[in-house]
C-alpha cells in the first residue's frame, strides 16, 4: 500500500508532517550521574558497575556537578532560560536494563527552558540559504538505562556499564516540517556538542540518539494529529528515512480510513519502514514523584556565572572569525567551521604563515584526506601545525613547487621528525631557479615545437601553456613555473 501513494505524489502533497524530535546526548563526564563508576565507552560487560548502578539496598545517589555544568552549558548555547530550583523525580517503567526499576530524570523543573538552535535549509537550486529557528521546549537531565543484548537462543544479556550514564534530553517543540530540516538539526545539535566538548557526538556508539515523533495533517489545517514515536534512530540518515517513511505510512493509512494510534514504533534501516513495538505511554503511566534521595538542585548565581565564563567560541562565533580575521570565503569558513578540531589545527598552523588561504586549501584538501571522524575528534592530525606552516613559507617563497609540495606532504607523514626543507632536499624537490640551466631547457622545448611557437608569435597567446608544461616535464617538476613563464616570453618575442 506504501508503493501506492509513492506513485501518486499529489496525494503525499495534500498532507504535512508535524515533527519534534527528541535527542539524548550521554555526557562526557568522567563518572557516571550518580555513581562513581567510570563512564567510558567500550569495556567489558559489567565492569563499570557498582553496588549504586546495581540498585542494591541502603544505596544512595549523589548528583555529579560536571554533569550539570554540562547541561548548563548546551542551555546558554542554545539561548534557554536556567532553571534555579531543581527536582529530580522518579520516572517509574520496569524493563530488564533498569536495575531500579526506575529512571531518575527531570519532570516538573528541566535543567533548561526554551531556546531555540537554528538551521539553514536548501533553496529551490540547492543552496543552504533559508534560516529556520527551531524552537526547543526543554532540556532536561537523566540517566541512561543499561543495554539489552539479544543473542540469538531463547536468552537476553544484560550489560549495566550504561547504567547511570549521564544524560540531557532535548525536546523541541512540534515545530519541525520534513526530514531534510530533522537532518539539519540533529547535525546543528551533534556540532554544538562537540564545540561545547560535552559529548563525543559519536551516534555509531549510541553516545547521540535521537527519537521521532510525527504526525500528518492536511496542509491549511492548525490542529496537531496523533503522535507516533519512532525510538533510538542512530544516525542522521536514519532519522532522515524514518520521517520520510513514517509519513509515507500515516498518509497511506489515514487514506485508506486507517485509524493511526499512538504507538511506540521502531525503524528497521534495511527496509526503511517503521513496525510498531508497543503502545505509547501516556505521563500517567510514568507516575513521576520527586525522588526522596536526592536534595534539590539549586543553580546560584555565582555558578551560573562561572559556568557562563569557561564557555567556548560558539560555531556561529567562529565563522564570523573566519570570514573577518582570516578573510577566508565563506564556503572555506564554512567547512572548517563544521568541526571545532578543524578550527583549532587552521588557527594553530597559521600562527606558522600569514596564508591563511593557502593553510585552509590544504586543510580541506590533503589534511582532511588523511583524516577519519575518529582521528578528527582525537586531533590526531597527520603533520604538526607547525610543520604544515613551514610546508607553507616554502611554497610561498618558491623554494618548492605546488606540485612538489604535495609529494613532500606524503614524506611528511612517513618522516614526522624531518622537516619539509630537509626532505624536499633530500629528495631533489626543490624547485630549480638556475636561469642559464632553465634557458637551455626552454630553446630545446621552442626548437622543438617551431609551428607552434610561429602560431605564439602571430597572437595566439594560450600556447604559453604547451611550453611551460613541455619545459616542466624535461625539468621532471623541478622548475620554478614563474621563472619558466618569464624565459618563454622572453624568448617568443
Amino acid at each position: 500500500m506504501v508503493a501506492a501513494v509513492e506513485r501518486s505524489p499529489d496525494v503525499l502533497a495534500k498532507y504535512e508532517a508535524v515533527i519534534g524530535l527528541e535527542v539524548h546526548c550521554q555526557l562526557s563526564t568522567v563518572s557516571k550521574i550518580f555513581a562513581a563508576d567510570a563512564n567510558a565507552f567500550g569495556a567489558d560487560p559489567n565492569t563499570q558497575v557498582s553496588v549504586i548502578t546495581l540498585a542494591h539496598p541502603g544505596t544512595l545517589p549523589k548528583l555529579n556537578r560536571k554533569a550539570v555544568e554540562y547541561a548548563i552549558r548546551m542551555g546558554l548555547a542554545c539561548g534557554c532560560d536556567i532553571t534555579r530550583y531543581n527536582v529530580f523525580a522518579r520516572k517509574n517503567y520496569f524493563y530488564p536494563d533498569l536495575p531500579k526499576g526506575y529512571q531518575l530524570s527531570q519532570d516538573k523543573t528541566p535543567i533548561c527552558v526554551g531556546g531555540s538552535i537554528r538551521v539553514k535549509l536548501k533553496d529551490a537550486a540547492g543552496k543552504p540559504t533559508i534560516e529556520h529557528d527551531v524552537q526547543i521546549h526543554h532540556i532536561h537531565l537523566e540517566e541512561d538505562a543499561g543495554k539489552s543484548i539479544h543473542d540469538e537462543g531463547d536468552y537476553t544479556n544484560l550489560d549495566y556499564n550504561r547504567a547511570g550514564t549521564p544524560l540531557i534530553e532535548m525536546v523541541t517543540d512540534p515545530c519541525l516540517r520534513s526530514a531534510e530540516e530533522a537532518g539539519q538539526y540533529l547535525t546543528e545539535v551533534r556540532k554544538l556538542v562537540r564545540y561545547l566538548d560535552i559529548c563525543d557526538g559519536n551516534m555509531e556508539e549510541g553516545s547521540l540518539r535521537c527519537d521521532v515523533n510525527l504526525s500528518i495533517r492536511l496542509k491549511g489545517e492548525t490542529h496537531l494529529g496523533t503522535k507516533v514515536e519512532v525510538k533510538n534512530l542512530n544516525s542522521i540518515r536514519n532519522v532522515q528515512r524514518a520521517v520520510e517513511g513514517e509519513f509515507r505510512r500515516q498518509v497511506e493509512a489515514f487514506e485508506t480510513g486507517e485509524r493511526i494510534t499512538q504507538q511506540t514504533r521502531t525503524f528497521d534501516a534495511a527496509t526503511g519502514l517503521t513496525y510498531a513495538m508497543r503502545e505509547k505511554e501516556t505521563m500517567n503511566d510514568y507516575r513521576y514523584f520527586p525522588d526522596p534521595d536526592l536534595a534539590p538542585l539549586v543553580v546560584s548565581d555565582e555558578w551560573l556565572a562561572e559556568v557562563r565564563a569557561t564557555m567556548p567560541a560558539l560555531p556561529a562565533e567562529v565563522l564570523h572569525k573566519l570570514t573577518t580575521h582570516y578573510g577566508l570565503p565563506e564556503y572555506d569558513a564554512a567547512q572548517l567551521a563544521d568541526a571545532r578540531e578543524m578550527v583549532e589545527f587552521f588557527e594553530a598552523v597559521c600562527t606558522h604563515t600569514p596564508n591563511y588561504k593557502a593553510v585552509s586549501n590544504w586543510l580541506m584538501g590533503p589534511v582532511r584526506a588523511q583524516l577519519t571522524d575518529k582521528t578528527l575528534r582525537e586531533r590526531r592530525f597527520p603533520v604538526s601545525a607547525e610543520r604544515l606552516g613551514l610546508l607553507i613559507a616554502l611554497i610561498d617563497s618558491g623554494a618548492i613547487s605546488q606540485t612538489a609540495a604535495q609529494t613532500v606532504f606524503g614524506l611528511m607523514i612517513e618522516h614526522p621528525t624531518q622537516s619539509p626543507a630537509e626532505l624536499a632536499k633530500q629528495h631533489g624537490l626543490e624547485q630549480n631557479r638556475n636561469t642559464d640551466a632553465l634557458q637551455t631547457l626552454v630553446e630545446e622545448v621552442i626548437t622543438a615545437w617551431p609551428d607552434k611557437a610561429d602560431q605564439y608569435r602571430k597572437g595566439k597567446k594560450n600556447l604559453l601553456g604547451l611550453f611551460v608544461g613541455e619545459v616542466m616535464k624535461k625539468s621532471k617538476g623541478s622548475a620554478d613555473p614563474k621563472l619558466v613563464n618569464q624565459l618563454i616570453v622572453n624568448a617568443l618575442q
